[in-house]
């Protein structure tokens, strides 16, 4: 069941949506705020990520400000008290992807703990 109008179901979008935001991809100190330390992706490339080698990315200047990624079909579910499950589209510079994405509420707020992208065409 969806909950978008759920307070953390929207924690979760907003946290997504600033993990999406180039400017806060080059900050590692925000992306730190918004990755959980045990945080694990298995990207669309295949690769598979953790919260160093995304900070080695994100804080090399490799995120372009001039695209942003868009985002369509964003929903959130509340699969427990403080775990949110979310999916969406991404269109990022025409490399296409379903995304999904596990958010846990900790003592410092929401962080996302899994990501996993796949290819779409």
């Amino acid at each position: 069941m969806t909950h978008e109008r759920d307070p953390a179901v929207q924690a979760a979008i907003d946290g997504e949506l600033q993990l999406l935001d180039p400017e806060v991809r080059a900050s590692p100190g925000r992306v730190l705020e918004l990755l959980h330390p045990d945080f694990v992706e298995f990207g669309a490339s295949g690769r598979r990520w953790d919260v160093e080698s995304v900070l080695e990315v994100t804080s090399g200047g490799s995120v372009s400000p001039d695209s942003p990624v868009q985002v369509s079909h964003l929903t959130g579910t509340l699969l427990a008290p403080g775990v949110v499950h979310l999916t969406y589209f991404a269109d990022n510079q025409g490399r296409k992807a379903w995304r999904s994405s596990v958010w846990w509420l900790t003592e410092t707020g929401w962080r996302m703990y899994f990501h996993q992208g796949t290819l779409a065409g």
